[in-house]
């Protein structure tokens, strides 16, 4: 059912949001990464502040905390709402222009902006399922911004609610917004202790229904090709290539297995992301990702295998093999706190869905933050055709997060 004697305030929130540019830079050493993150970010904190939650802030390093104070006394544990306000790097944030397409027929939207960009239920089978609804997306020149600013204006709508209905049973909720999450650093500065949550919800998910609680686990891996340099005129028997020795290993690695490309599921993958290099030392970067922490392990152990047959191909090369990890799955810690799962399953049943149990073939801050002590699977936002011009969101499926939310908060309250 939906919420009773409210209007809600999303979708005005989140036309506005979106046109305002977040996106975070991997190239950037800084914290945030973009000092435009928070021009949002300042939106929001004045934002909460209007709505009543006076302790809203926003910190050196580009986080919003606030608080939603508890409506009742119960000795229980404190929730934390989470979404991130940065967009892809992968496509242009600038100069977003949203289009409201009220009550959607069905029909392909052309986005005005370049008519080559069309969004169809062909292309996107999940839209079949929100025809009749008002469709938001972009022009056509830049993504929408609704990964993750869907996310931000359903928790911004969520704390508008409960200020305005004290009458609502909850504990106490904290409020966190997060920049880089989408360049892999979303929580790399967060203080936990200031953050002062038991559990938490991350707001970054896809179709309506849909409850995650798995992630794959991740880990960087570095190859350094290191060459030995000469002039080219006078270089037999004396130069190695670094370029031609990282080419050759590149080369090396399989094109229909074992890639993003072919891989789907609960299938793990290796993926070169970078390569850069002269003469002398050339560098080639990867992400491996797996469900299986353990796995990760063994496809390091084959890169490394064709790393050494490269340097066998190429005497005098000497190489660097350097594992960071990322992230791991969020599984291992959720397992052990089978309530928190539970408990978003009640919150969709009373919001009139059965939740579907879905793994992400990536990362969200929730997979870090639940090995930070705050156990945190990710909950829908209607978000789909993300860090593309083809993105779009539902305004009723951001409404009907919303209402989730506010069930969420009331079921854990009624088992403390």
């Amino acid at each position: 059912m939906a919420l009773p004697n409210y209007q809600h305030t999303v979708a005005d929130r989140f036309l506005r949001y979106v046109q305002i540019d977040t996106q975070s830079d991997s190239n950037s050493e800084s914290q945030p990464s973009t000092e435009k993150q928070k021009d949002l970010s300042k939106m929001l904190v004045e934002e909460l502040k209007a709505i009543g939650i006076s302790d809203a802030e926003l910190d050196e390093h580009g986080y919003v905390y606030a608080t939603i104070p508890a409506t009742s006394e119960k000795d229980m544990p404190v929730l934390c709402y989470c979404s991130h306000v940065d967009t892809a790097p992968d496509c242009s944030g600038t100069g977003v222009k949203p289009i409201l397409h009220m009550s959607w027929d069905g029909k392909d939207i052309v986005l005005p902006d370049d008519p080559t960009v069309v969004i169809s239920t062909n292309e996107h089978p999940y839209l079949k399922e929100r025809i009749g609804d008002d469709i938001i997306t972009a022009s056509g020149t830049t993504l929408l911004g609704a990964d993750d600013k869907a996310g931000v204006a359903i928790i911004m709508d969520l704390a508008n609610y409960l200020v305005r209905h004290p009458e609502i049973k909850h504990g106490k909720i904290r409020i966190l917004f997060t920049p880089d999450e989408e360049i892999g650093r979303g929580v790399n500065a967060v203080d936990m202790q200031k953050l002062g949550a038991h559990f938490g919800y991350t707001l970054d998910g896809g179709e309506r229904g849909h409850l995650e609680g798995e992630t794959f686990s991740a880990d960087g891996v570095t190859v350094n090709f290191h060459g030995i340099s000469a002039h080219p005129g006078y270089a037999k028997n004396k130069m190695v290539s670094a370029i031609k020795a990282a080419s050759a290993f590149v080369n090396k690695l399989p094109r229909n297995e074992w890639c993003p490309e072919t891989t789907e599921g609960k299938e793990g993958f290796v993926h070169p992301v970078s390569i850069q290099g002269s003469l002398e030392e050339a560098t080639v970067q990867f992400i491996i990702r797996d469900f299986e922490t353990a796995t990760l392990a063994k496809h390091e152990a084959r890169l490394r295998s064709l790393v050494e047959e490269t340097v066998r191909e190429f005497p005098g090369v000497t190489t660097d093999f350097i594992i960071k990890e990322q992230y791991r799955n969020m599984r291992e810690v959720l397992d052990h706190h089978p309530q928190v799962m539970d408990y978003a399953e009640e919150a969709y049943k009373r919001a009139g869905m059965n939740a579907v149990r879905m793994s992400v073939r990536g990362g969200t801050d929730g997979s870090r933050l639940s090995f930070m002590d705050l156990p945190c699977p990710n909950l829908f936002t209607g978000e789909m055709g993300i860090h593309s011009k083809q993105e779009y969101v539902s305004v009723q499926d951001m409404e009907k997060a919303v209402e989730t939310l506010v069930h969420l908060a009331q079921v854990w309250e009624e088992r403390s």
